[in-house]
């Protein structure tokens, strides 16, 4: 009961901000509560969430670099979504063209989170011993930079994975190298985005 009462102080003051469809869930969710509808109550709820989601996702791509390196943003490709009841919010930028596209990818309640911190905890398991993952350490954050090589070209992509709380930060360079994705990842404000979407 308590925890209703917090979200729906929380969803009043927040209602002006989110716009519409906010106000209008919570009208929905309010009613369908007090008329003793409760699915239809967590329905309204679960947009509202939703809304929520989109909201904070929107922000966090404010925060994210307009270039990457020499890598322009491609805005029209930028992407913001929620699913509540499964992942949360997921945002997706990329920068470059279809040969370097680099990727920066956030996924709200990753369900990956789990096995990459136990991975962490353990740093002989989190560094193997080909040289084709390793632990690293970004704006205090510990993560995971794995590197694969396309047996065809001989071209080198990484991908570094950063669990922030429940959330998961995901960078993907190719044709590149660890010091290029090292610097390319110092431009995220990683600290600020786990704020934003733990």
């Amino acid at each position: 009961m308590r925890r209703t009462l917090i979200l729906f102080i929380f969803a009043l003051s927040a209602s002006c901000v989110f716009g519409q469809d906010f106000s209008k869930s919570l009208s929905d969710a309010k009613s369908s509560y007090q008329s003793g509808n409760l699915d239809d109550a967590r329905f309204a709820m679960q947009q509202m969430l939703n809304d929520l989601d989109i909201a904070i996702g929107k922000e966090v791509m404010k925060l994210l670099p307009s270039k990457m390196e020499q890598h322009a943003v491609n805005a029209t490709n930028d992407n913001v979504t929620a699913n509540t009841g499964f992942t949360g919010v997921l945002i997706h930028r990329d920068y470059g063209t279809e040969d370097k596209m680099v990727k920066i990818d956030i996924m709200g309640n990753s369900p990956l989170v789990g096995s990459l911190n136990a991975i962490l905890s353990m740093p002989f398991i989190g560094n193997s011993g080909d040289g084709t993952q390793k632990q690293v350490k970004v704006q205090g954050y510990k993560g995971i930079l794995q590197k694969s090589t396309d047996t065809e070209t001989n071209k080198t992509e990484y991908t570094l994975q950063i669990p922030l709380n429940s959330s998961l930060l995901t960078l993907v360079v190719p044709d590149s190298n660890e010091g290029e994705v090292m610097k390319m990842v110092s431009t995220i404000p990683v600290g600020d985005i786990a704020k934003m979407v733990q």
